[in-house]
């Protein structure tokens, strides 16, 4: 027994492991981070685990989206034992001893990616039968299409080794009636100058047995014989096509951003991962190898330098806001400029503008006082996208169409914009003869697809390496970057329909043949918040007693149309305008505006992520005329998430937890938005009046046997389901009720 236990420790898969643990630990923690998001308890809220468990592909999931991933995992298994072979075959000199070396290194290192694929497959099975309700053929048919991609990326990178890596047999028909010549390194400070030093190198771990090609043990041989030389002009030509294949990948990866724009190059997120994770061991690998103990200065010092580089005008790149011309000189954004756009002259004349459109709208309704009805929607990716276009078909199909008919404005936040933008765009179609239907299922499908598998793909393969493609859109030229790639997506998406500048819908406004719309990202330089409007909307920028009493109140927004007036605002993307309120941090770039100093806007919900703000802001400055012309407002709260019974406990913490613990109400910002806004609700309430004011609210819940959807931009087909038949739930159905008799 002693000696089958002592075999077992002194197993080469065992000291691997344990060589690992020891000073491998990076590598291990990219095994463990993949792990954690896998199985959702890392990211779990933005739908990390699905990119894993629910690979889609050309907006399908099934046996090719699977072999991609597959072949992506296939490279980042090859990569890691490469990498890891580069910092710890000299630690096992017997390996020079063996036909291809690198082959049994891959055989024995097994533990740590077995372990990986188990939880991987236990995963992935159960969530396709327990959550997509898949049959196992189907489901296990998947798992071997990811199987199929792992042995393939495998099997072409072993054939390379196998012929052109050499092992000791080649070595010696060569050198035989050679003098010795001593190799001097293994890598930068491993002198090694003779065998009897490498015998006593305290790096060198003791191994009795091994894993043969055949999966059987074997006894480890003595390399007492072997001329110390010898075994280190292996290792060092083996790594040398280790570091050959990890180039020859990145160069792949390149091109496959290159085409970029064909979506059969727009691999899986799942994929992506991997590769990006593939990188990340390559990179920090070759640093380790090179520089040894010097190691972690030098990452330092690459960070320092690169932060230092890329600051530098000829190689600093911010993504732009597609459509404006960044060639003139920018617009002063400072307290005077902003002084000078709420002027009481340019205020009242962008109301009176409005006023026109409210005219407009009230004279198309057949009431003497036709009820208002303002939307806003809140932030939530795909999820809030979805749930929004729900609610507007079902509502507006209630009402007998009078639900868009009587809407005035629409604002909101990030994915529930971007839904409700893409149904208000269907409904002018629909006007225009252009769709059928603007209730038609396919509008849901539209919005619901895919936009993470190209962000993810295009973030790994050009954004990593600083953008340099180019592109032409409203006359004036820019880089490829994730921004780019959204906005493409999300026009094939929906078939291009909201392809438009922002001065495209400034006529159907004006005619109150669609709703105004508000697009309001935040500001990061001083947390203002941009509305983007195809009208004049200068009214916004301050509330209505900062204009009669000077500094009474702040100028809390900004008018974008005014402010970059020079720079061509109107020919703004509408997409882009889109894009800028729904800027999830590291997932989509900041855009950078042609201002001085530089405004850097990004998602609107850090400021408002329900559009509240706006409605209300809207309805004091036309306080007067909604008295007057209209039978009252409703106000239409679309959330994506029902937080009313959202309390987490105060538990017992350790002494670090308490030192952070003032931080922790910051994670709250979306409930404290929430408080923030019933009290604004609550004064526009006492400002109109009970009978002339009323809030609606329609939130998404799940279903008792299915987990809340992700708030990303992917869905899984189960997450679709629910999001759809949420309407069906008992307090949805009651607003609705409510809503349908404000016009009985």
């Amino acid at each position: 027994m002693k000696n089958w236990i002592d075999k077992f420790y002194f197993s080469f898969p065992v000291q691997l492991l344990g060589l690992h643990l020891r000073s491998n630990q990076l590598l291990i923690f990219i095994w463990l981070l993949l792990t954690l998001m896998m199985t959702g308890m890392v990211g779990s809220d933005f739908g990390m685990k699905y990119v894993f468990l629910d690979p889609e592909y050309l907006g399908k999931v099934n046996f090719i989206s699977f072999f991609i991933v597959g072949m992506a995992y296939g490279g980042f298994y090859i990569t890691w034992n490469l990498t890891s072979y580069l910092l710890s075959a000299h630690h096992f000199p017997f390996l020079a001893t063996l036909n291809r070396p690198f082959r049994k290194y891959t055989l024995n290192n097994f533990i740590i990616p077995a372990l990986f694929l188990i939880t991987f497959f236990f995963s992935v099975i159960r969530f396709q039968i327990v959550f997509e309700f898949w049959s196992v053929g189907s489901t296990i048919l998947k798992c071997i299409g990811f199987i199929i991609g792992t042995v393939l990326v495998t099997a072409l990178v072993n054939t390379y080794l196998r012929y052109t890596n050499k092992d000791i047999e080649n070595y010696v028909k060569k050198r035989k009636n050679k003098p010795p010549n001593l190799i001097k390194f293994i890598a930068p400070g491993r002198r090694t100058p003779n065998l009897e030093m490498l015998k006593k190198d305290q790096n060198v771990w003791k191994v009795k047995t091994y894993l043969t090609a055949k999966y059987k043990l074997r006894l480890v041989r003595s390399i007492a014989h072997y001329d110390s030389s010898l075994l280190l002009s292996i290792f060092k030509q083996n790594h040398t096509n280790a570091l050959i294949i990890q180039l020859i990948s990145l160069v792949i990866l390149l091109f496959f951003g290159i085409l970029i724009d064909y979506p059969w190059f727009r691999l899986p997120a799942g994929a992506s991962i991997f590769i990006l994770a593939s990188i990340l061991v390559a990179v920090s690998g070759a640093i380790t190898y090179w520089f040894q103990d010097w190691k972690l200065s030098v990452f330092l010092f690459l960070l320092l330098g690169i932060n230092w580089i890329t600051g530098h005008q000829n190689f600093n790149y911010n993504n732009k806001a597609y459509g404006l011309d960044y060639n003139v000189e920018p617009a002063n954004y400072n307290g005077e400029s902003l002084s000078q756009l709420t002027q009481p002259d340019i205020i009242s004349a962008d109301k009176a503008a409005t006023l026109k459109i409210l005219e407009n709208w009230k004279a198309k309704h057949t009431e003497e006082k036709p009820k208002m009805i303002l939307t806003c929607v809140s932030g939530g990716g795909l999820k809030a996208s979805t749930w929004a276009v729900e609610v507007l078909q079902k509502a507006d199909q209630a009402l007998n169409r009078e639900l868009l008919q009587h809407t005035v404005l629409i604002s909101g936040s990030s994915g529930g914009l971007m839904g409700t933008a893409y149904l208000r765009e269907c409904y002018y179609q629909e006007q225009l003869g252009k769709i059928k239907n603007m209730y038609d299922i396919d509008h849901v499908e539209n919005i619901s697809l895919d936009l993470l598998n190209s962000i993810a793909f295009m973030i790994v393969s050009n954004d990593l390496f600083l953008p340099w493609m180019e592109f032409e859109k409203g006359g004036y030229r820019y880089r490829k970057d994730r921004g780019y790639i959204f906005e493409k997506q999300l026009n094939e998406n929906t078939n291009y329909v909201m392809d438009k500048r922002i001065v495209d819908y400034r006529q159907p406004e004006q005619d109150a043949e669609i709703p105004l719309m508000f697009v309001t990202p935040s500001i990061v330089n001083d947390g203002r918040r941009m509305v983007i409007s195809s009208q004049p909307v200068s009214y916004m920028m301050v509330s209505p007693i900062g204009v009669t009493n000077d500094r009474s109140v702040e100028i809390d927004a900004v008018d974008f149309g005014r402010l970059f007036e020079k720079q061509n605002a109107e020919n703004l993307n509408f997409v882009t305008a889109l894009r800028m309120n729904a800027t999830y941090p590291f997932i989509l770039p900041n855009v950078h505006l042609p201002s001085k100093p530089v405004i850097e806007v990004m998602d609107a919900g850090f400021r408002d992520n329900f559009g509240v703000k706006s409605a209300v802001r809207f309805t004091h400055v036309f306080n007067d005329w909604i008295k007057e012309n209209t039978s009252g407002v409703v106000l239409i709260l679309i959330q994506g998430r029902d937080r009313s019974e959202d309390i987490s406990e105060s538990e017992s913490k350790g002494i670090i937890s308490n030192l952070l613990d003032p931080l922790g109400i910051a994670s709250k910002m979306m409930r404290l938005q929430e408080f923030d806004h019933d009290t604004s609700l609550g004064f526009t309430y006492d400002n109109l009046g009970n009978d002339m004011f009323d809030v609606i609210r329609f939130k998404y819940k799940p279903s008792e046997q299915n987990e809340e959807a992700s708030m990303t931009f992917h869905l899984t087909e189960n997450e679709k389901r629910d999001i759809i038949n949420a309407m069906n739930d008992a307090n949805n159905q009651e607003s609705l009720n409510r809503l349908k008799a404000h016009f009985e």
